[in-house]
């Protein structure tokens, strides 16, 4: 299991990067997180159908060669406010839950989580488990089920993780291992650090002085990789680092609201080269010399729908469009572009209904029942194959549903306006398609490579993260630790 000295120090590209590792090892391998907070999610295999599991657990699996399966990732938390979640289990929503409330279901969701873990490690060699956060965070520690509650339960060693690009990676591994209790501690079977640019044999005398304050073994230290930059990201704090040194004349401008999901959506934009695209944040004003605007998906469209206009956006976008600018919305961002969002039963929050952009001619009602669904459709406008998936709380129906943007055998789904520059719809992973990709941005004056390749770009990433892995870190030593558990 790989434990974080905090969050967002690279836990999930360095469980894809070694389950890359393993695979190219010959070993069967799999991912697993007993409990992941994300609103970027994606869908995976249950017994029973779809359901949804965190993306950083499909890209593993990705890395590992297999099918993605919601026992991956028993427990997802979906943000839906600043202290409450929409609490998925096994894939299927559960409930909403205020974080104080959460606490309480910890001991019940265990059983859910040793269930799954013992379903995911059969007919495998080797299960890598990521945790989440750090299990420094010792005020949570009670009724632990996401590090060192897993475990303890499940009786895996645990390798701490620490990040040198963000400073302090000594004291933050000392840190830890002072604070936390002791039997928690002779869990660890010893660290590794992440992130290194420059020299590494710089930073042997820091090696030394944390094994002199811990005793740990050190498993290496990995240098900074260019290619995880093309992995998708899993956690939305990976968005305060995008959109801020891209270079290209083709502007693609994404307002970022509070409860944006699944912004890996936009990776096959940013991937290509010659693309600027830039996240407008709170206190920019929106750009008059956008190509290209995308509204993404939402946890909470009602909410993000306020933000956008507390931001002061709605004339910036409206004037984009006079003037025949083109914009999609994703899933959540298609509801925004609608003449209204109602939310009767009260799923979002208090507000029952809401004005939307008015930018296509449609309606938006919020129902209970999520649809969680992989497909493989065909665009409409283009005439090609397309590749996604559905996640969404909704109905969207009107006039421009006429025009619709997917077709899946029959049924149809999105709009696009009456005069062709305003379009939407639910599927996610639309751009992940390089020929719909392609055609698209042609419509609106930009030539793509004839060899670009999202997913082959993907692939590539994980091999050469695979490969900066076996050739820095002992990956002999995790293998020898991994098998321990069955001695």
């Amino acid at each position: 299991m790989f434990q974080g000295t905090g969050s967002d120090v690279g836990k999930t590209v360095l469980v894809a990067g070694l389950c890359r590792a393993a695979k190219r090892r010959g070993l069967r391998v799999v991912p697993f997180k007993p409990q992941n907070m994300s609103n970027n999610a994606a869908v995976a295999a249950s017994d029973d159908g779809g359901g949804e599991i965190g993306r950083g657990q499909w890209l593993q699996a990705l890395a590992c060669g297999v099918e993605p399966h919601v026992h991956m990732n028993p427990i997802l938390l979906k943000p839906q406010s600043e202290i409450g979640s929409q609490v998925i289990v096994q894939g299927k929503v559960r409930g909403s839950a205020k974080a104080r409330e959460y606490q309480s279901m910890k001991s019940e969701l265990l059983a859910a989580v040793m269930e799954s873990f013992e379903a995911i490690s059969k007919d495998t060699d080797l299960v890598l488990v990521e945790g989440a956060g750090s299990p420094a965070e010792i005020n949570l520690r009670a009724g632990d089920i996401a590090n060192m509650g897993f475990a303890s339960e499940a009786k895996v060693p645990v390798v701490l993780i620490g990040d040198i690009d963000r400073g302090g990676v000594i004291a933050s591994i000392v840190g830890t291992h002072t604070i936390l209790p002791e039997e928690d501690r002779a869990m660890i079977a010893g660290y590794l650090i992440n992130k290194f640019r420059g020299d590494v044999s710089l930073f042997d005398d820091g090696l030394q002085h944390i094994e002199d304050f811990t005793g740990w073994k050190s498993f290496g230290t990995l240098p900074w990789v260019d290619a995880v930059s093309k992995l998708p990201a899993e956690d939305s704090v990976a968005l305060d680092r995008l959109g801020r040194s891209a270079t290209g004349n083709f502007k693609v401008v994404v307002p970022l609201m509070g409860k944006i999901a699944n912004f890996d959506d936009l990776d096959p934009l940013s991937a290509e080269p010659g693309i600027n695209l830039v996240f407008l944040r709170k206190g920019e004003a929106f750009p008059d010399d956008a190509n290209l605007v995308i509204l993404p998906g939402s946890k909470s469209t009602i909410a993000d729908l306020i933000e956008f206009r507390a931001n002061g956006w709605e004339k910036g976008l409206k004037a984009h469009t006079k003037k025949g600018g083109v914009v999609v919305g994703i899933c959540g961002g298609y509801q925004m572009l609608g003449n209204v969002v109602r939310d009767p039963k009260k799923i979002e929050g208090d507000v029952d209904e809401v004005k939307g952009l008015g930018l296509l001619d449609v309606e938006t009602e919020l129902l209970p029942v999520k649809t969680v669904r992989n497909y493989e459709p065909n665009s409409v406008e283009f005439g090609m194959e397309l590749s996604g998936y559905e996640i969404h709380m909704g109905y969207t129906d009107g006039r421009d549903c006429a025009r619709p943007m997917v077709d899946l055998d029959g049924r149809l789904d999105g709009a696009i306006s009456k005069e062709g520059n305003v379009r939407g719809c639910y599927q996610h992973g639309l751009f992940s398609s390089d020929a719909y990709r392609k055609a698209f941005l042609k419509q609106l004056g930009f030539e793509m490579s004839d060899t670009s390749s999202y997913s082959g770009g993907i692939e590539e990433a994980l091999d050469e993260l695979a490969e900066a892995i076996e050739a820095n870190l002992d990956v002999d030593g995790l293998l020898r630790i991994a098998g321990s558990i069955h001695n």
